[in-house]
């Protein structure tokens, strides 16, 4: 198979909504399908036996689970971290995964008002949440819905549907609305439609809890979150079709496969700096750490929703202009700043 081939996971939300326990029952690893569908494994590397036992649980044939030649667009935000590690699919779905306090809500904030600057017409979920962040992201949808019905009904008016970003509880997966309204789209003939999932809940989720079936992957990390390295992605689990099905230009993916590297490479030393210190780390090491050092405050970023309480103003980083920054750190063109010079600032 391949790397230009997805599955149709549309397919598998309507005719396998409680995927992982069926996948599990016909004897396939419940983690291999989660990652087949969240991105992290290309279809193109699965075993053909996995894929047909796929199609098996879908009543389906392989055409009709596969697509291939997709025209998947990214949707840059102007976030350094997300755009490079985890590019947003447009149509696609969005998962958050992390703890309380780890900044979710304020990456959501965040992308409402970015998306909102493109004419993206942001579709809020109504949930029973009153964490503040929760109440903020409400208030500055353009549109609130009680429920998915509801949802159904306003996009029918709307001319623009692939534009429209609909912004919800993960709840909704676990009661099974996300994929009756995501059914009811598809009979409608609607485009897939942009989806944000979070969860206020803070609850941990893994491949045998997952969302479902996702396009883009934004896991954030306790340890970033603790040093107030927001937004705190964890950068080597962050996950995108777009990058793992190379759908994006050589370029881009060169440079966040040699980020991810460096940077998993960075947090293994530092683990051995933080026990016996950096004198008895060999040099070549120390080079890396270093490197790792600044690429990490680096893919720190001043937010527009922060502004009132950090007295830094918002920036947006284009694609081209992270790229470049992130490829001149890796190359130690940067040697000379100092991560704390690199930490909050917007292009290099």
């Amino acid at each position: 198979m391949n790397n230009n081939i997805k599955l149709n996971v549309a397919l598998l939300r309507r005719r396998v909504p409680n995927l992982t326990s069926a996948a599990k029952a016909v004897g396939l690893r419940p983690a291999t399908v989660s990652n087949l569908c969240t991105g992290k494994i290309p279809v193109g590397r699965a075993e053909v036996k996995t894929v047909v036992a796929l199609a098996s649980l879908a009543n389906c044939t392989l055409d009709e689970l596969l697509i291939r030649g997709s025209r998947l667009e990214m949707v840059e935000t102007g976030i350094k971290v997300v755009d490079l590690f985890c590019p947003i699919v447009k149509g696609g779905k969005v998962g958050f995964v992390a703890r309380a306090q780890m900044g979710q809500l304020v990456l959501l904030n965040e992308l409402i008002v970015r998306l909102q600057e493109k004419n993206f017409k942001m579709v809020f979920v109504e949930a029973d949440s009153t964490v503040p962040d929760v109440v903020e992201a409400k208030e500055a949808c353009d549109h609130i819905c009680k429920n998915t019905g509801e949802v159904f009904e306003l996009l029918k008016k709307f001319e623009d549907k692939e534009n429209a970003v609909i912004i919800a509880d993960r709840a909704i997966v676990k009661s099974g609305d996300l994929f009756s309204m995501n059914e009811r789209f598809e009979q409608e003939g609607f485009p897939e439609i942009t989806t944000f999932l979070y969860d206020p809940s803070g609850e941990a989720v893994d491949a045998d809890d997952p969302y479902g079936p996702l396009d883009t992957l934004i896991p954030f990390d306790y340890d970033l979150a603790t040093r107030q390295m927001y937004p705190a992605i964890q950068p080597v689990k962050a996950a995108s079709t777009l990058l793992e099905d190379a759908l994006l230009d050589n370029n881009h993916l060169s440079i966040q496969r040699r980020a991810k590297k460096l940077l998993r490479r960075y947090r293994e030393i530092r683990v051995l700096v933080n026990n016996i210190g950096e004198e008895r780390i060999p040099e070549t090491e120390i080079e890396l750490y270093h490197r790792g050092q600044r690429l990490e405050a680096f893919l720190t970023q001043p937010f527009y929703v922060a502004e009132p309480f950090t007295n830094k103003k918002g920036e947006y980083v284009t694609v081209e202009t992270t790229l470049n920054g992130v490829q001149k750190i890796i190359d130690g063109g940067a040697d000379s700043l100092s991560p704390d010079q690199l930490k909050y600032t917007g292009k290099l």
